[in-house]
């Protein structure tokens, strides 16, 4: 698919989220005068990141990863040489849960499907769930048994072959973890490394 066609075709998901009623989350998103968060970069992008829902700052803004959690994860992209140009972000939910809570069911199962398209249209060769909502959503799409929790199995490569591509998952931390203890840092500098590594390979 062209990147112009790749382009109309986002454009029409982005008008479709913004007249979304499937769930609850958007009475909350006009109460407040929020933005639903699409995503953002490149629509050839080759890697995409996959958050779990927007913040506080995002739903102010439309853009994902602007905050705390946002720093964290430039400071990680630039420790391998990436910029958000070279990148797709998303999220698994489009509206802000009322105070960042957990997602639910029904709005996960609402939603996802925007996030399912967006990977379809862009057909990126790796895909980064962040956070256990997004790892598990993006395992049942590509049908990996997985049990075991994102602390246990962050940073492990999943290679998926479909009738038409190749794919590979890998799980990392959600950036909001080094907010919350920067002692993970580290660990999750290493993460980031793997997909260095793999990015050199698909060259």
């Amino acid at each position: 698919m062209k990147k112009n066609e790749k382009t109309e075709k986002l454009r029409k998901i982005k008008e479709v989220v913004l007249k979304c009623r499937k769930c609850e989350l958007f009475k909350e998103r006009i109460r407040n005068n929020f933005f639903p968060v699409i995503g953002e970069g490149n629509h050839n992008a080759e890697i995409i990141f996959c958050g779990e829902a927007p913040g506080l700052n995002e739903a102010k803004t439309g853009r994902p990863f602007c905050g705390e959690a946002g720093i964290v994860l430039d400071n990680l992209l630039n420790h391998i040489n990436l910029k958000r140009e070279d990148i797709y972000i998303c999220n698994l939910l489009k509206c802000r849960p009322p105070k960042n809570r957990d997602p639910k069911k029904e709005e996960i199962c609402a939603c996802s499907p925007f996030l399912s398209s967006q990977i379809d249209i862009i057909e990126p060769k790796i895909i980064c769930p962040l956070g256990r909502y997004s790892m598990r959503f993006i395992f049942e799409k590509y049908n990996i048994k997985e049990n075991r929790t994102i602390s246990k199995i962050h940073g492990k490569i999943y290679k998926i072959r479909t009738l038409l591509k190749s794919l590979i998952i890998l799980p990392l931390y959600h950036p909001a973890v080094g907010v919350y203890n920067p002692n993970m840092i580290e660990a999750m500098k290493k993460d980031f490394e793997i997909i260095k590594k793999l990015k050199s390979e698909l060259i």
